[in-house]
């Protein structure tokens, strides 16, 4: 099915100002309801808010679409959705460390542009970061999916690729739709015609549905999602998606039903109530209970890492400036980003070695035995600090890697190598941390205990060396490394890799 292009006039749309605010609110609820619980691994049995708020929670979900509303007011009478727009909010305006957030800020320091910003070198491609910021583009859009899907995937591009950015124009195109048609089957079909077929989310989408139609449990479901589609970063589409259509299939409509299945799947829990509550705050905008209107308010809070513009006081503000940008886009489509390639050589050069170690003699723990006597190491040229190693010409148990960086000023950094595998870390020749093996989250202000180490290091130059035990089960061994300004909100240094 594909929407004709609506008329700039709002009247076009029903009740348009309603759904508008009813997408604002509904967002707001269901972000407060599951923001305490996000990472939470479920299932859980939230049924209201605990604890009860008394404002809305601070949420990047909506954060970053005020960010993006209010560069465009900025533009006047004539605003258009452009590379340029996303590239100043991201470079000027967010502070956000985390995840895609801080690869996407780094990249763009290191002058990689849209469409390349959110592919390269970018662990947390598939993460939620996009998909949470759809709805502008659905109310800017509204009865018009492929223009909302349009505006999508160029906002999408700067901090994600494949799922992650399928992902956002997935709920925009069926959010756009939603304005305008009231069946959700409907709703959700339109969506997925903006989804290249084949796309993992597109299969996890369509067996939610399987699986509901064969048992009406979402609990049941909800297994049967993470045993096919679960994934160690609790913030993957694939997963959190499902479990937005696997809510929106249980509350059938029921607005405190759907958004608390969504909150009580766990995983990205604020996420994925608040794309909820939007989506049928659209839909329906009289479907809000007051019950969770009264405790979070009309007022517009957003968070501290926003800065430097002057966002509405209120949701009904935001929601008065999103249909004077409605009137002034006037249906403009967005300017692509220019597909280019990367004109800067931003490998990071390892140097990778093997030798048999043992790894559970005395001392193990501190690593003291491994750096006294290194293997021959030849130089490695990695893409970016996520590295890919083939392990299938080592013969011996251990591999060793060494970095070398620069530090311009004497900083409080954080010093990160995440890695699946077992792994002993050295920084200047002194054991750092360690572990025997676990989950990959490399992002520094959440990577995994004993994966990174926060120290005062003075100007100049530094080594790291990295000692993994070989796998049995796989061909390749996997890290990322990574340094961050501890005194700037965790902000990774953009390229101090020495070659």
């Amino acid at each position: 099915m594909t929407f004709s292009k609506v008329k700039e006039d709002v009247l076009a749309i029903p009740n348009y100002r309603d759904r508008v605010m009813g997408c604002w609110l509904g967002k707001a609820v269901g972000g407060t309801l599951g923001m305490p619980y996000e990472g939470h691994t479920g299932p859980l049995k939230l049924t209201y808010y605990d604890p009860v708020p008394e404002t809305m929670l601070a949420n990047d979900d909506l954060d970053l679409q005020v960010l993006w509303a209010c560069l465009l007011d900025e533009r006047g009478e004539r605003p258009n959705v452009c590379p340029e727009l996303f590239i100043k909010g991201w470079r000027d305006h967010i502070n956000f460390p985390w995840d895609e957030y801080g690869v996407c800020k780094r990249n763009l320091e290191n002058d990689i542009l849209p469409p390349l910003t959110g592919a390269y070198d970018n662990w947390f491609a598939n993460g939620m970061g996009a998909a949470i910021r759809s709805e502008i583009w659905a109310c800017l859009a509204p009865g018009n999916p492929a223009l909302a899907a349009a505006y999508a995937r160029e906002d999408a591009c700067l901090d994600h690729a494949g799922d992650g950015l399928w992902a956002e124009v997935w709920l925009a195109s069926l959010q756009s739709a939603a304005f305008v048609e009231s069946d959700i089957n409907k709703v959700i079909s339109i969506g997925l015609e903006y989804i290249p077929e084949g796309a993992q989310l597109r299969q996890a989408i369509q067996d939610t549905q399987l699986w509901w139609d064969q048992c009406h449990d979402w609990k049941k479901i909800r297994a049967k999602v993470l045993a096919k589609y679960g994934h160690e970063n609790f913030t993957n589409v694939t997963e959190n998606l499902a479990f937005i259509y696997l809510a929106l299939l249980d509350g059938a409509g029921d607005f405190s039903r759907s958004i608390c299945t969504a909150a009580n799947c766990g995983k990205d829990t604020d996420c994925t109530a608040a794309t909820v509550g939007a989506l049928l705050g659209i839909m329906n905008p009289q479907c809000i209970d007051e019950k969770w209107l009264r405790p979070i308010g009309r007022n517009l809070v957003l968070s501290k890492e926003i800065t430097g513009i002057q966002p509405p006081d209120t949701l009904g503000g935001f929601t008065d400036l999103i249909l004077s940008l409605n009137k002034r886009l006037d249906g403009k489509w967005p300017k692509r980003a220019t597909p280019h390639t990367i004109d800067r050589d931003l490998e990071i050069r390892a140097y990778v070695g093997s030798k048999d170690v043992d790894w559970f003699s005395h001392g193990w723990q501190t690593g003291k035995p491994y750096l006294l006597d290194l293997p021959p190491m030849t130089p490695v040229n990695f893409d970016g600090t996520f590295a890919r190693f083939d392990i299938s010409q080592v013969h011996e148990n251990a591999i060793f890697v060494q970095y070398r960086f620069r530090l311009e000023q004497r900083m409080r950094t954080r010093v990160m190598f995440n890695s699946p595998h077992p792994c002993l870390v050295f920084l200047n020749n002194q054991f750092c941390f360690g572990r025997e093996e676990g989950r990959m989250a490399p992002s520094p202000h959440r990577v995994p205990m004993h994966q990174s180490v926060d120290m005062h290091l003075d100007k100049g130059e530094h080594t790291l060396h990295a000692v993994l035990n070989k796998p049995d089960s796989t061909k390749f061994v996997e890290w990322v490394v990574g340094l961050s300004n501890c005194d700037d909100n965790d902000l990774w240094l953009s390229f101090p890799w020495i070659k």
